[in-house]
C-alpha cells in the first residue's frame, strides 16, 4: 500500500486570524492582518522561503499534539533524551469591555515537564509571500521585525541573544513568546500570557457549554464546531472555505486552489450546522455581510467575495515558492469569482430564513427586509433558465444543472415563507411561479430508465450533489423514487469503503482522482432520510476515521490509501460531519444530555 498522507498540523484562531501549528512546533502558516493577506509564516508552501517560528530541541525528538479539551488552545509536547517540554499555542479571544477582544496576537507558552531539555527558538517572519525578509531589531524585552506591511514584535522573557544568535539554552523555567502585528505589547509578559490563556480557555469552554450538541459522536462534533467558529472573520461576518491555498486535491493534479475567501454557498452550509447546535450570532453577522454585498450589486452575485466584500479576486500564480511537497501551481486569488453559479441565490435565502421564521430573532427590526428580499428574488427570476458552471465550478463547461435548480427551488420556497412572515402577497406570488419553474428544470434531469436524476439537463452523468434532492425534501424521502435515486448514486459513485466521488466524468482537468469528503457525509444524511439508519451510522463511523491526529478533516480523501488531500482543514468537510451527526441524532431521538 502507498504511504498514507495526513496533514501534521493543528489550527488556532480567534475570528481575526488562523495559524497552523506543525507537530514539530513550527508555525507553518499564518496570514496577517487578514485571512487572505500574504503569509508572515508560510513553510507549508516553502520550507526555505516561508520563514519559521519554531521551538525545537537539540537532537532527535518525538511529538504529541492535542487540544485543551473543548477549546481552540493547542498543545505540543516534545520528548527528547534530555527531557520533555510542552508548547501551548493560542490566539487570545474573550469578552472585554462589552466586546470580544481578538487581537492580532499569537501567544506561545513553553513549560519544562521532565529533565533538562535544551531548546532553540527561531523566529523569522517574512512578507509578500516570502519575497521579502524582515529585519530584526533588538529592543528592551522584545525584538522588532521590520520591512513588512506592519511592524511585527516578539515580546519574551527568553534571552534575546539566544533568539537572535540562534543559540540553544536549557529550559529550566516557564518561558513566554508573544508575537503581535501592528502594535506593541505594553503589559507584563508573563502575567499577561497566563491571564489571556485562562480567559481564552474559559471563553471556548463556555461557548461549547452553550451549544446544543447531541451525544452521538460528540467529540467529533465539538471539534468541528470549534473549527467552523474560527473560520468566520468577525470584523465583517464573512466565512471562509479554508485558511490555506494551493494544497493539491491529489498529487500532480494541478487542482491547487486558494480557499481563503467567502463562498456564499459554503456559508449556507456552515450557518446551517451552527444553527443546529444553537448558535445564531454568526448568522446575524453574516447577514450584515450579505446586506453590504446586496446593496453594492446591480446584477448578479458572484460565487465568492473577499472577506471584506471585494469583487475583484484576480487569480495569479507564485513562481518563487516550491509548493506543498513541491506541488504546483501556487495560486493566489480564485478565478471562480468570475463564474456564473446560480444556486447561490437560493442558498442566500435559505441561510437567512431563520431570521424571518425563528421568533428568537426580531425580524420587525429589519428595516431593509423588503428591499433585500426583492433584490435576491429578482436574481432568481432572471437566472432560473440560464446555464451555469454548477457547484463544482467547471471552468469551461456550462449546463442547466440539477443542483442549481434545486436550490433555486428551495430558495423560492424560503422566499415564500419570508413573504408570509412579512405579509406581502406580491412576493408570495412571485415565489410560487419560481417554485414551479425550478421544479420543471429539475424534472428535465430525470432519467426514467435508470430511475435517477442526472447532473444536468440532457446529460447521462451522475453527481453526488443530487443527493441534496432527498435532503432538501424535493423528493419525499419515504418515496420509492428517492430510494431508487439513492441506490443509483451508490452504485456509480460510492467506493468500497463508503467514500464518495463528486462525479466520475471528465472535467477541465481530467477525471477526479480523489473523493470529496462532504459528499460522503451527504450520503450519510441521505441514508438517514430514507430510513436506512443502520447504514447511515455504519457509514458515518467509517468516514470519521479519515481525520488527522486532532480530528481535523481535509477536503479530499484518496480512496486507495485514505490519504488526506486538498485545503486543510476544510470547512465543508466539518460542516458535512456536523450535519450528518445532527441528522442521525434526530432520527435516533437521542437526548442532548445523558
Amino acid at each position: 500500500m502507498e504511504n498514507k498522507h495526513l496533514y501534521q498540523t493543528g489550527i488556532i484562531g480567534n475570528c481575526a486570524f488562523i495559524a497552523h501549528v506543525n507537530v514539530n512546533t513550527d508555525i507553518s502558516w499564518l496570514c496577517w492582518p487578514k485571512f487572505d493577506s500574504p503569509f508572515v509564516f508560510g513553510s507549508l508552501l516553502d520550507k526555505k522561503k516561508g520563514g519559521e517560528f519554531s521551538i525545537l530541541p537539540v537532537g532527535e525528538f518525538t511529538s504529541h499534539q492535542y487540544y485543551i479539551e473543548n477549546t481552540n488552545v493547542l498543545r505540543t509536547e516534545i520528548t527528547t533524551e534530555e527531557g520533555k517540554y510542552r508548547v501551548t499555542d493560542f490566539a487570545p479571544r474573550f469578552r472585554l469591555y462589552e466586546r470580544y477582544y481578538k487581537p492580532l496576537m499569537l501567544i506561545r507558552k513553553i513549560e519544562a515537564l521532565a529533565g533538562t531539555p535544551r531548546i532553540k527558538i527561531k523566529c523569522d517572519p517574512v512578507s509578500d509571500y516570502g519575497l521579502k525578509k524582515t529585519k530584526a531589531t533588538r529592543g528592551s524585552n522584545h525584538i522588532d521585525f521590520k520591512g513588512g506591511e506592519e511592524n511585527i514584535q516578539l515580546s519574551t522573557n527568553v534571552s534575546l541573544n539566544y533568539i537572535l544568535e540562534d543559540k540553544a539554552f536549557v529550559l529550566n523555567e516557564t518561558k513566554y513568546l508573544i508575537l503581535t502585528f501592528g502594535f506593541n505589547l505594553e503589559a507584563p509578559i508573563n502575567s499577561t500570557a497566563d491571564k489571556f490563556l485562562k480567559e481564552t480557555t474559559n471563553y471556548w469552554r463556555l461557548w461549547i457549554k452553550h451549544s446544543s450538541i447531541a451525544i452521538f459522536h460528540q467529540p467529533f462534533v465539538i471539534r468541528s464546531a470549534l473549527v467552523l467558529k474560527i473560520h468566520q472573520y468577525e470584523d465583517t461576518g464573512a466565512i471562509i472555505a479554508a485558511s490555506t491555498t494551493s494544497l493539491p486535491e491529489s498529487p500532480g493534479s494541478t487542482r491547487n486552489w486558494d480557499y481563503r475567501y467567502c463562498w456564499l454557498r459554503d456559508s449556507f452550509y456552515v450557518l446551517t450546522s451552527l444553527n443546529h447546535i444553537g448558535h445564531f450570532e454568526e448568522m446575524e453577522k453574516y447577514f450584515a455581510y450579505l446586506s453590504d454585498i446586496s446593496l453594492a450589486e446591480d446584477e448578479r452575485y458572484q460565487p465568492l467575495y473577499s472577506i471584506t466584500g471585494e469583487r475583484q479576486i484576480t487569480e495569479y500564480t507564485l513562481d518563487h515558492l516550491s509548493g506543498y511537497n513541491h506541488e504546483r501551481p501556487i495560486r493566489i486569488g480564485n478565478q471562480a469569482a468570475e463564474h456564473i453559479q446560480n444556486d447561490i441565490y437560493g442558498q442566500v435565502l435559505i441561510a437567512m430564513l431563520p431570521l424571518y421564521t425563528d421568533h428568537r430573532f426580531v425580524f420587525s427590526e429589519r428595516s431593509d427586509s423588503l428591499k433585500w428580499l426583492d433584490h435576491v428574488l429578482s436574481k432568481i427570476e432572471s437566472t432560473i433558465d440560464e446555464k451555469d458552471a454548477g457547484i463544482w465550478e467547471f471552468r469551461n463547461i456550462a449546463n442547466t444543472h440539477c443542483y442549481s435548480n434545486l436550490f433555486q427551488w428551495a430558495g423560492a420556497n424560503a422566499a415564500l415563507k419570508m413573504a408570509r412572515t412579512i405579509n406581502d402577497v406580491g412576493f408570495e406570488e412571485r415565489a410560487k411561479i419560481l417554485i414551479d419553474k425550478a421544479a420543471a428544470n429539475i424534472e428535465a434531469c430525470y432519467d426514467p430508465v435508470r430511475k435517477v436524476y442526472a447532473n444536468a439537463v440532457g446529460s447521462k452523468h451522475l453527481d453526488a450533489s443530487t443527493l441534496q434532492l432527498i435532503m432538501m425534501n424535493y423528493l419525499d424521502p419515504s418515496s420509492q423514487k428517492a430510494k431508487d435515486h439513492l441506490a443509483a448514486l451508490e452504485e456509480d459513485l460510492r467506493t468500497e469503503d463508503g467514500l464518495f466521488y463528486r462525479y466520475l466524468h471528465e472535467d477541465d482537468f481530467g477525471k477526479p482522482k480523489t473523493t470529496f469528503l462532504i459528499c460522503a457525509f451527504w450520503y450519510v444524511e441521505a441514508l438517514a432520510c430514507v430510513g436506512r439508519l443502520d447504514d447511515a451510522i455504519k457509514e458515518f463511523e467509517n468516514i470519521i476515521k479519515y481525520c488527522n491526529h486532532l480530528l481535523l478533516f481535509s477536503e479530499d480523501v484518496d480512496a486507495k490509501n485514505g490519504s488526506q488531500w486538498g485545503n486543510f482543514p476544510q470547512a465543508y468537510s466539518h460542516v458535512g460531519l456536523m450535519n450528518a451527526a445532527y441528522r442521525i441524532a434526530v432520527k435516533l431521538d437521542r437526548p442532548i444530555f445523558l
